[in-house]
């Protein structure tokens, strides 16, 4: 019998598994199917927290443990529960957050609250870069610390994403990692809190080898799971900070390129 390539198939949602309007295609469906009855296991590992995910999932009739949050949730999809959770203490996120602001002035800040059914809260003039994805407004930024968080998600009206993290990084890496997961996310998590850790831990239970996962992405927020993973694929469309770390480049999301390297692996 010929060996299976890659036991393990991670793969990031947006700007990687999913098209425009979060669809996955009817090619990357039959292709993540033919993968599956080759023997492997597709793992979703997603920046999303488990609330935003659970439609998606049922819809790709997915089963099996996810990672979510950016590696702070792994969660169980056929038992309900989380088998493995990380927070951001609020005091460090209100740390962080400030000696971020003190450098590049106002922010304007939204949260992911701990927890399966933790909600999003956005302070005044915090606008979500997937309005898709469900969220609540808050009055004040005192009401985005009420629950436990998992991260602290920021926009600036002038900085770019790639200044933001820089600045963010030099200022409060010693209290958060910061990260971006597509455009207009950059995010405060956990620190040695990351997609890795969560996908480590994932398949841990799974009783997988890093060597035998391959991993597919498009963002910096991937570059951990890159560097745990046996192989790593970065869409046509990935920040280039990720393509100068991945062993190849595959087309676009929108062209289906999760689907077109599993076809020739698993074909």
């Amino acid at each position: 019998m010929k060996a299976l390539p890659y036991r393990l198939i991670a793969t990031d949602l947006d700007g990687t598994l999913l098209r425009t309007g979060d669809l996955v295609s009817a090619r990357t469906r039959a292709a993540l199917a033919a993968a599956g009855r080759a023997g492997a296991r597709h793992i979703v590992v997603t920046g999303r927290p488990v609330a935003q995910v659970r439609e998606l999932l049922t819809d790709l009739g997915y089963e099996g443990l996810v990672v979510c949050g950016q590696g702070a949730q792994v969660y169980d999809t056929g038992t309900e529960r989380m088998v493995a959770a990380a927070t951001l203490e609020l005091e460090v996120a209100e740390t962080a957050l400030g000696k971020i602001e003190a450098e590049t002035g106002l922010l304007f800040a939204a949260v992911n609250q701990a927890g399966s059914c933790g909600e999003t809260l956005m302070e005044p003039g915090y606008e979500a870069p997937h309005p898709g994805l469900p969220a609540l407004r808050v009055e004040r930024r005192e009401e985005l610390w009420a629950e436990p968080i998992m991260k602290v998600l920021v926009r600036h009206p002038a900085f770019g994403d790639d200044e933001l993290v820089a600045l963010a990084r030099a200022v409060a890496g010693d209290l958060v990692d910061v990260t971006m997961a597509g455009p207009g996310t950059v995010e405060l998590q956990p620190r040695g809190v990351n997609k890795a850790t969560g996908l480590a831990a994932a398949a841990e239970h799974m009783e997988i080898a890093p060597e035998a996962a391959i991993a597919f992405g498009d963002m910096p927020n991937d570059v951990p799971m890159f560097l745990w993973s046996g192989h790593s694929v970065a869409m046509a469309n990935a920040h280039p900070e990720l393509k100068a770390v991945a062993d190849e480049i595959t087309v676009s999301n929108e062209e289906d390129g999760v689907a077109e390297v599993l076809e020739r692996v698993y074909g």
